[in-house]
């Protein structure tokens, strides 16, 4: 069972799943293709992808161009993250706004991102492996990447030293010159 608690920004949910714990472990259900069409009913996922992270590595914020934008559920299976996604839909009241969770194998929580937003995520802990699946297939010349730390954005990442990012994370587009395709 999953119960879906809209955020500030609409079309982004908190996802519950109600987990069934004893001495042995837990078991939850991660997704409900029916639970989903009764929420989100344009959904459909068609990729899956794990990453492993250590503590400090910063991912994001990406996100796909049209005709490749991306819907992604994410989860966390090991450790923690700090998971930020941000509005880029421009008819959007919430435009350029950000939502922010921490997601984390012991509070079992998923976070669904509509197409539309830029997405990104802290590791708080080292080996954290976070799942996520997505509406459409990676495509390399659709991708982007807004600047983790625009001041324009001003997320609030909780950093006390500079994150571990790759080459194009620390290159990413500065949110007052971005022009969004999304609407």
């Amino acid at each position: 069972m999953l119960q879906f608690e809209e955020t500030p920004l609409s079309g982004l949910y908190l996802i519950h799943p109600k987990r069934f714990s004893d001495d042995r472990g837990y078991f939850f259900e991660s997704y409900n293709h029916i639970s989903y069409q009764e929420i989100c009913p344009q959904v459909s996922f068609v990729q899956d992808n794990i990453s492993k992270s250590s503590k400090g590595t910063l991912r994001g914020l990406h996100f796909q161009h049209p005709p490749f934008q991306q819907g992604k559920l994410v989860t966390v299976l090991q450790g923690s993250v700090l998971d930020v996604a941000v509005d880029l839909r421009q008819g959007s009241k919430t435009y350029g706004q950000h939502f922010k969770c921490e997601l984390s194998a012991s509070n079992g929580m998923q976070l669904y991102i509509p197409e539309g937003f830029a997405h990104g995520f802290l590791s708080l802990e080292d080996n954290t492996i976070f799942a996520y699946k997505c509406t459409n297939k990676y495509m390399q010349a659709a991708e982007n990447c807004l600047l983790w730390n625009d001041p324009t954005l001003a997320i609030d990442w909780g950093l006390s030293s500079a994150p571990l990012l790759s080459s194009k994370d620390a290159k990413g587009l500065a949110f007052n010159t971005f022009q969004s395709p999304f609407y």
